[in-house]
This record gives structure tokens, C-alpha cells and sequence, in this order.
């Protein structure tokens, strides 16, 4: 669903054969996984993850598809437990929003990169713009009340406004420090249904509305149904996405 955002990080990041790429939060291995054909045998790639589970799974997945060049690890983004000037390019995938200090996850990955080396993050734009998210949650927000979110919480939207994940790249002391905005669709070859599955698997949606009653929560999922059927194209589900990618480079002295 999310090729068209590996597809920007890597050619913001000028990721080509032989080159070291780190992936921090890659969660069940992505974007990494998709990488290590573009880095070739010579290449490597690493990716990390404060969730063992969700290493386990990239690593069985690594298994699976047969792949030798790439490592799977838990750490976290701010204490990085690699060598400085190891990498040719870091990037993370919709993980950002949630480091606990993401200044000094930035410090950490300057740190790691070698000189001229680029980093690159994608983050969802505005809710309002992203039916992947808010075609649930606005159905949702009318059956229990939305949860108050601190401005600078972890959490999907932490980096919405335009300029704000850039100025803390800017601050880290990164250079050539810019942003662009990808609008892309979401393409899933699954039913209404199972597109209503899917996202409660991959939110806290589930944990919300785990306090209604059967017969509201019946209701709910009446409404939520009608709401994603509306990009329903009858093969699957089509919704319009936009997403910016943030980026920086550590200099060359």
C-alpha cells in the first residue's frame, strides 16, 4: 500500500548499489526489505525496532524471501548501538512521529552517517487529507470522544504542518535540509470488510471502541462500513494519500 512512499524516501535518500542503508523503525521490515535489492550484494541494509516482536517478524520475513545482506536488531532511534560513519543513508518509514526525543534521535543518526550521507523521513500530512486514517476515525469520534493529544505527543500527526520535522533537522545540524509534499493513492486488493479488519489491526482503534456495547458497536461498524465503501472501486479499495518527506544530509568537513 505504501509503495509509492518507499519510492520517494529512495530517491531522496540516492539509494544505489553497494551502499549501507539504515531503517529505523521498520517495524515487520519495511521500507528495508524492499531496499535490499536496490543496494545489491555488495550492499547492506539494517533495520531496527524498539519492538522485539516486530523484529522477529521482519526477521522470519528476511528468512523467508531469502535474503543474506540485511540484519534485524531492537534498539531505539535516540541510542543507536552502531559505529559512527557506518551508513550511506538512513531512513524511517512513518517512525518518527513516535521517537520519544526526535532532536536526539537526529544527533544520533548524523552521528552514524558518514559524511555526505543523507536522511530521510516520511510523515502522514493532515488527517483531513488521509482517509486511510481519518475514513474510520471520524466515525469513530461520533460514538466515543476523540482523545486529547498533547502538540508535541507521539502520535501519527505530530509532524502534519509543513516545516516542523524541517526545523528540527535543521537543529540537529543537518545540511541541505529540505521538504516535499507526495500525493499518492493507497491501493488495497481487499474488500470493505476486510479493509475494516485490516485498520483495526493496525490501530488503537480497536482499544477505543472496545468499551461499547454490542448493539452500538454493531452500529458503528454499519457506519464505518458506508464510510470506507465510499472508496470501494469494487476490486478494492482506492484512497487518495499525502505524505511529506523530510530530509537532510550530514556535511562534509
Amino acid at each position: 500500500m505504501f509503495g509509492p512512499v518507499t519510492e520517494g524516501i529512495v530517491k531522496e535518500a540516492r539509494i544505489g548499489v553497494g551502499q549501507s542503508v539504515l531503517d529505523i523503525a521498520t517495524g515487520p521490515g519495511e521500507p528495508a526489505l524492499s531496499i535490499v535489492p536496490l543496494v545489491g550484494s555488495d550492499g547492506k541494509v539494517f533495520g531496527i525496532d524498539p519492538i522485539p516482536e516486530m523484529v522477529a517478524g521482519a526477521r522470519r520475513e528476511a528468512g523467508r524471501l531469502g535474503l543474506k545482506n540485511v540484519e534485524f536488531e531492537v534498539a531505539f532511534a535516540d541510542q543507536l548501538p552502531l559505529a559512527e560513519n557506518s551508513f550511506d543513508a538512513v531512513v524511517s518509514r512513518f517512525g518518527v512521529m513516535f521517537f520519544p526525543s526526535p532532536i536526539g534521535a537526529m544527533r544520533e543518526i548524523l552521528r552514524v552517517l558518514k559524511p555526505g550521507g543523507r536522511m530521510v523521513f516520511a510523515v502522514w500530512h493532515y488527517a483531513a487529507r488521509n482517509p486511510f486514517h481519518c475514513a474510520l476515525s471520524r466515525v469513530v469520534d461520533r460514538y466515543l470522544d476523540p482523545p486529547v493529544i498533547e502538540p508535541d505527543a507521539p502520535d501519527t500527526f505530530r509532524f502534519a504542518a509543513p516545516g516542523k520535522l524541517l526545523e528540527i533537522v535543521k537543529q540537529a545540524g543537518a545540511t541541505e535540509a529540505r521538504e516535499r509534499l507526495v500525493q499518492f493513492r493507497i491501493e488495497a486488493p481487499v474488500s470493505v470488510e476486510d479493509y475494516w479488519t485490516l485498520r483495526l489491526e493496525m490501530s488503537k482503534l480497536r482499544d477505543r471502541i472496545s468499551v461499547l456495547s454490542q448493539e452500538r458497536m454493531a452500529e458503528l461498524k454499519r457506519e464505518a462500513l458506508e464510510s470506507i465503501g465510499e472508496y470501494s472501486t469494487g476490486s478494492g479499495i482506492s484512497m487518495p494519500a499525502e505524505v511529506l518527506i523530510v530530509s537532510g544530509a550530514k556535511g562534509v568537513s
